[in-house]
């Protein structure tokens, strides 16, 4: 059994031999770059089943009467559209995926901390989503991704199979923040302080935490609804003793943190390609890393603003809406940091930089609408109408579905070793950006004129934006569709890359493309930050990184 080397924190480098053979090299994999490539694929595969459902929503919604589908199912639609973006696609793309394939290469690690761990969390994810799907075969959840009681009392009987799977789904969660946490912690190269991480190190640092507690207080929630559908223990049932607001209240103490969850990664992904882009240090870089930090801290104290009309003591509500309004101070702190970061810079518009400019727009549209509904007048009257279903969207698919494209485009060439077609994917960005805005902007004014949300039929002075928004969410679905294409096309055609095709300078882009089985050959020593254009890459014991020697023979134990 080979020994490894141990870092400066003490945790073991990982040195053992290749895998041999397709199941345990792509399948059972314990490699954190294969395991993330999974999550990416699974996630994709979700992705396309999410938008099929979306599309079905705007189909219904072409016509004030509906008549695509009966109302019960289009709950049903809307259910499970929400549930798989929000748990099968965009936190195991950013976590798993991103920070897997990622994190540990930017740290100087060869592996996470608990390799065999990362390969169960994986397998949970793909198992739950198979386990949410076929609820259809029972009678799928119908009362919305949020799933409130009483509705979701009187369920299909898929609702229990929906407890059951995203229970699970927070299983892998929790697994993943674990290992990531420990990895970050105890696996560093040397130097590397916690003053030098790379930024998306800092998102995922920061992500791990909420990972590990917020998704526990959604794990006891789905325990509860579970035991009193199938067991009639009536933890919401008000004429036994319990109360539907204390699921609301439980939800919600892990969902908003979840928002973050969706946002924290992608910030980081967003931190990498500007300088990189721009050919300039990041602008702030502690402030972008310790709003990080308060963006976390802040995120579990701000649910009851999800919970205004839920008939809250006015006294309560205050607070809550303080603090929701101050989470909107370390957010600006990081898009001033990063327009200063633009601000004179020597721009290259790659694909990658155009998702990151247009997260950079959305995003911040999104957050402001975030501050409106902060305030307890406005939320009263926008609450559970269109403008909330375009807040979200513009936060959602504007900011974290927009940051992992940023990333997609960014890191495809060190995930294959060849590029992206660049003229498909700024094609496929101007559809995404123009059907975007097309298909929620319109929502905020349907919102504040009084639609409802998650309705399958309306007044019929809305269907001319109604018809308006299905049309761009088209045009926003071909986007998506033409970056799987150049992805499919590009693995087998794409031009070879070379190690560094953007002269970026983190750890990952000094070894070659696709990342080898170990990561380094010798684990690097680190003096200064990644983010100084001016200066020598600020790495020792690099030089053997891109020529053809092994890497060293682990000693015999």
């Amino acid at each position: 059994m080979a020994v490894a080397a141990v870092h400066s924190g003490g945790i073991a480098d990982h040195i053992h031999p290749e895998p041999q053979g397709f199941i345990r090299k792509y399948v059972f994999s314990i490699d954190h770059k294969i395991i993330g490539i999974q999550y990416m694929i699974t996630a994709g595969i979700f992705m396309l089943l999410a938008g099929a459902l979306a599309e079905m929503i705007r189909a219904q919604l072409m016509r004030a009467n509906g008549g695509f589908m009966t109302p019960d199912t289009f709950n049903t639609v809307f259910t499970m559209h929400g549930s798989t973006m929000v748990w099968l696609v965009i936190i195991p793309l950013l976590t798993g995926g991103f920070g897997n394939l990622v994190m540990p290469v930017q740290i100087g690690a060869r592996d996470v901390a608990f390799p065999w761990l990362n390969m169960i969390a994986f397998w949970i994810f793909p198992v739950s989503g198979l386990m949410l799907y076929s609820s259809f075969l029972m009678g799928a959840p119908a009362a919305g991704w949020t799933e409130y009681p009483p509705m979701s009392l009187q369920g299909a009987p898929g609702t229990s199979m929906w407890c059951a799977a995203i229970f699970l789904v927070g299983v892998g969660s929790t697994m993943t923040g674990m290992n990531f946490l420990v990895t970050i912690l105890k696996m560093r190269a040397p130097g590397m302080t916690f003053t030098r991480m790379p930024l998306f190190v800092w998102g995922q640092f920061v992500t791990a935490p909420l990972l590990m507690i917020a998704t526990t207080a959604l794990g006891a929630a789905l325990a509860a609804l579970f035991v009193q559908r199938e067991f009639g223990v009536p933890f919401f049932d008000p004429t036994k003793g319990g109360s539907p607001l204390l699921w609301q209240h439980m939800f919600w103490f892990y969902s908003h943190p979840a928002v973050y969850i969706m946002i924290l990664p992608a910030f980081g992904m967003i931190s990498e390609i500007f300088p990189t882009f721009g050919r300039k240090p990041i602008f702030g870089y502690k402030m972008i890393a310790f709003s990080s930090c308060a963006i976390a801290i802040l995120g579990f104290m701000v649910w009851a603003h999800h919970m205004f009309t839920s008939g809250m003591a006015p006294q309560l509500q205050l607070p809550f809406m303080v603090l929701t309004m101050l989470i909107a101070i370390p957010t600006g702190v990081k898009i001033f940091s990063w327009m200063a970061t633009l601000w004179g810079g020597v721009l290259t518009f790659s694909t990658a930089m155009l998702y990151s400019v247009g997260f950079l727009a959305l995003f911040t549209l999104g957050g402001i609408t975030g501050v409106f509904l902060a305030a307890v007048p406005f939320d009263l009257h926008a609450h559970g109408t269109y403008f909330i279903v375009a807040h979200f969207h513009y936060v959602i698919a504007g900011g974290s579905l927009m940051g992992a494209l940023a990333g997609l485009y960014f890191w495809f060439p060190k995930m294959t070793g060849r590029m992206l077609n660049e003229t498909w994917g700024k094609w496929s960005f101007w559809l995404y950006f123009i059907g975007m805005n097309g298909t929620f902007l319109p929502m905020h004014w349907l919102g504040l004129w009084g639609m409802p949300r998650r309705i399958a039929v309306y007044d019929p002075q809305f269907q001319t934006w109604n018809q308006i928004e299905s049309v761009f969410s088209l045009v926003m679905t071909a986007g998506i569709i033409l970056t799987f294409v150049n992805v499919l096309v590009s693995m087998k055609r794409g031009k070879k890359s070379g190690h560094n095709p953007w002269d970026a300078r983190t750890l990952e882009w000094q070894i070659p493309s696709p990342m080898p089985y170990y990561n380094f050959k010798h684990i690097p020593s680190v003096f200064a930050t990644p983010y100084d254009f001016a200066e020598p890459l600020p790495y020792r014991g690099l030089e053997e990184e891109l020529t053809d020697s092994p890497p060293p023979v682990p000693a015999a134990h």
